[in-house]
């Protein structure tokens, strides 16, 4: 089902998924979506993050900058693929009051998948003790995404690099870090 999902939001986006196609696609019936994944928002998150699990890969270089830059990169990559694309549009279109759910899942899947690449450099003590990991994956993602979502641009490597220089520097200079109590 999740393939005949994606396929349907690959042809018609988001606004006009409809869960009889992808029935009809899949060869269930609509009852069997319905109880499974709730309505049309809960089988858009469940495929967005089944695809994204297939292609996240977190890198592991053994230096900070480098980990960042590739995983700023990898990003761009992301917003350039077609169907990625597409799943990122259809995550950010659903219901504002019933879709908050389905974006926080989202972004939560992505923010911790990435943590381990800012504990690691924590633990090796490239930067701060108090860096705060969230901090430092939303100042990679956000001028990526706000270029890709809000600004309709393409994101390219270099986009990635900066996103990734500026937000080292930011963390290295202590100002991604848990405010002292």
């Amino acid at each position: 089902m999740l393939h005949a999902a994606l396929d349907e939001l690959r042809e018609h986006g988001h606004t006009r998924l409809s869960i009889d196609a992808v029935a009809r696609r899949s060869g269930v019936a609509k009852a069997t979506i319905y109880r499974r994944w709730g309505d049309r928002d809960g089988l858009v998150l469940d495929v967005v993050a089944w695809f994204g699990a297939a292609r996240a890969t977190v890198p592991d270089t053994g230096r900070f900058e480098e980990d960042l830059r590739l995983w700023a990169r990898s990003i761009a990559a992301m917003l350039a693929d077609p169907t990625a694309a597409v799943l990122v549009r259809a995550v950010l279109a659903t219901d504002p009051r019933s879709g908050h759910a389905v974006r926080q899942q989202f972004w939560r899947t992505r923010r911790d998948l990435v943590r381990p690449l800012v504990e690691r450099a924590r633990d090796r003590g490239e930067i701060p003790p108090g860096t705060d990991a969230d901090e430092v994956i939303r100042h990679v993602g956000a001028p990526l995404y706000y270029r890709f979502l809000v600004l309709d641009e393409p994101v390219t490597p270099a986009d990635a690099d900066r996103a990734a220089a500026i937000t080292a520097l930011a963390t290295h200079t202590a100002l991604l870090t848990h405010p002292s109590p």
